[in-house]
């Protein structure tokens, strides 16, 4: 059983927008504690990994646009459930909560912009080699955990593992929605009232929802990389793309090391291919020419190939 409106009785009146906003943060700030200790890999396709040796970038998409964009409902379905269910209960202040989830479902996926790229903590799982990359043109590009570090400490991203789990993510929205109830005894009873806080939570609770994924997903063992948030995108480093049926905004991610220009790899994997030798020399051949030399070398995955 959870109590909340007790630290706040109502004959006291303080402004709970920075104790709500503090508490919001530190939620966020925990989903975002772990570092990565293994190598991270990302999948691609030949073009993707060209691209991203010659540019030395990867590109960071706007999460709305992205494969996974889903994840972010999800998290707007998970605030759904948790606010129904107070107020099923017989919750004292329903407004709040309605007003909550309304502006949720609508900011969350048309509110401020956030970029993320994604990495996996395992570079051959046939699940990924079947989602994101070309049949027969894939490659998992391994980078060092510290150098993404240091690459998303110097560009203001951050980095987080990706979390799967039912119960850890109830938990979880329940401390967020706790948050926001801490304002009810203090606030007026009426859904305008809330609006500021509301905003004042937004930057957070995207960063909250970019790392939330459904379960269904939990094989992937993702991290990610996110961006600051974007509130104006005329004068930030947006930039846009051609997906498959729109047009797609992105940013960026440096990838070159500061002091010597080069974009270190840790190690790559190729995908299933039907000229396994060959690739693996054109491969090699590439990143040669490129003066790549992966520290723990190329493999081939090992996964027979299969005409689609």
């Amino acid at each position: 059983m959870r109590v909340a409106a007790w630290k706040y009785p109502v004959s006291i009146r303080v402004n709970p927008k920075p104790q709500v906003e503090a508490m919001i943060g530190s939620i966020s700030a925990k989903l975002y504690s772990d570092n990565p200790t293994e190598t991270l890999y990302h999948y691609t396709s030949y073009t993707g990994l060209m691209g991203i040796v010659e540019s030395g970038t990867i590109w960071a998409g706007d999460i709305r646009y992205m494969n996974d964009s889903a994840e972010l409902r999800h998290t707007a379905d998970l605030i759904r459930q948790e606010t129904a269910h107070r107020i099923s209960g017989g919750h004292t202040n329903p407004v709040l909560l309605n007003s909550f989830f309304d502006w949720v479902s609508r900011r969350i996926t048309n509110g401020h912009m956030l970029f993320g790229a994604s990495f996996r903590a395992n570079g051959n799982l046939l699940s990924q080699w079947r989602g994101y990359s070309t049949h027969g043109k894939g490659v998992s590009i391994g980078f060092s955990p510290s150098h993404i570090l240091e690459c998303s400490g110097q560009q203001g991203y951050q980095v987080g593992r990706c979390l799967y789990n039912p119960k850890a993510q109830q938990t979880l929205i329940a401390e967020v929605v706790d948050a926001v109830e801490t304002m009810a005894a203090t606030s007026k009873d009426n859904s305008a009232s809330y609006v500021d806080l509301f905003r004042s939570i937004e930057v957070d609770l995207l960063r909250i929802a970019a790392i939330l994924k459904h379960p269904s997903f939990q094989e992937e063992d993702e991290w990610r990389i996110v961006s600051p948030v974007v509130t104006d995108f005329m004068t930030s480093s947006v930039k846009f793309r051609q997906g498959t049926s729109m047009l797609v905004p992105y940013q960026e991610f440096h990838l070159k090391d500061r002091e010597s220009g080069q974009m270190p790899l840790e190690h790559i994997f190729l995908g299933p291919t039907p000229n396994m030798e060959l690739s693996m020399n054109s491969l090699t051949l590439y990143l040669t020419k490129q003066g790549i030399q992966p520290v723990q070398g190329l493999s081939y995955c090992q996964i027979p190939y299969r005409l689609r």
